[in-house]
């Protein structure tokens, strides 16, 4: 479940849509962060990994392969669902011309459906959208984890994002807790997704002081940018395996079939033995600390 590699694995569909997520194909640098950045939450209280060789960062990828049965009774195999709400620093002008970047249908389905899920969210998202921010973090049915601040990427040469050089990396994923805090966003867990996917050992090492978890996935959904819902859903459904972590997108502009994928994958997968659960049950499953 560890995985110390110079850069994860993502699909090329992912990666073209991840760099669509980006502004002009130039490289810019993220706002400043402000002068007493929010530190990363405590993982005191939340499963987290131990540190990778050299106190790296360490990296999860997938929970146990368990079959679901825990002390002779049968839970159902777990599956992780997980949510990037996607929103690059400069992408503000986009969002007041009326582009969508949040979509609340996706997240009332998942309560519809009363799915368990963990929202990867950046800190600009969390600025556009903070009373959506609030209230995702405040239903106990999800979790907010940590994106980025700018979504722009922390390696060179991923999918065409700006990049954030190594000096404030830190700054940036600090920023992004900062954010949630204004929004009102309570007890964000102590995990952070690399955007695009993206990271190296000079980024696992830039971040390892702040004690997160990196996140990614094993499963691709090809939500992004897709226009065939029945596409999504047979490609999440050939991929899940006990404890996979699946990869979405909680963007109606850059994931517009999303919500209409889930509302069938859902349910097949409940009728194929699987149970719905964070992220966080998936870590602490893998003898995470905390």
């Amino acid at each position: 479940m560890i995985t110390l590699v110079r850069r994860a694995a993502a699909l090329c569909a992912l990666g073209a849509a991840l760099a669509a997520c980006g502004t002009t194909g130039t490289e810019q640098t993220p706002h400043s962060a402000p002068s007493a950045p929010a530190p990363s939450p405590s993982s005191s209280a939340m499963p987290t990994l131990a540190p990778g060789p050299a106190g790296l960062t360490p990296v999860f990828e997938h929970g146990p392969r368990t079959d679901g049965t825990k002390g002779g009774a049968r839970e159902g195999k777990p599956v992780a669902l997980t949510f990037d709400a996607d929103m690059t620093a400069d992408q503000g002008p986009r969002a007041a011309a009326g582009e969508r970047f949040d979509n609340p249908r996706l997240i009332e389905t998942l309560r519809r459906l009363k799915v368990p899920a963990t929202v990867f969210m950046t800190g600009r998202w969390a600025e556009e959208y903070p009373d959506e921010a609030r209230s995702i973090g405040r239903d106990p049915r999800f979790e907010i984890a940590n994106h980025s601040y700018s979504h722009y990427a922390y390696t060179d040469d991923c999918y065409g994002l700006p990049t954030v050089s190594e000096g404030r990396m830190r700054a940036d994923l600090e920023r992004a807790y900062s954010a949630f805090e204004k929004a009102g966003v309570p007890n964000p867990m102590p995990y952070f997704r690399f955007p695009g996917g993206c990271y190296d050992e000079a980024a696992l090492k830039e971040l390892s002081a702040t004690g997160v978890t990196a996140v990614q996935w094993d499963v691709v959904s090809g939500d992004a940018f897709a226009t065939d819902a029945d596409a999504v859903t047979r490609q999440v459904l050939d991929g899940v395996r006990p404890g996979s972590v699946v990869v979405m997108h909680c963007t109606r502009s850059a994931a517009p079939v999303t919500e209409e994928a889930v509302r069938a994958v859902v349910p097949e997968l409940r009728r194929r033995g699987y149970r719905f659960v964070r992220v966080s049950e998936l870590i602490g499953a893998a003898n995470g600390r905390g």
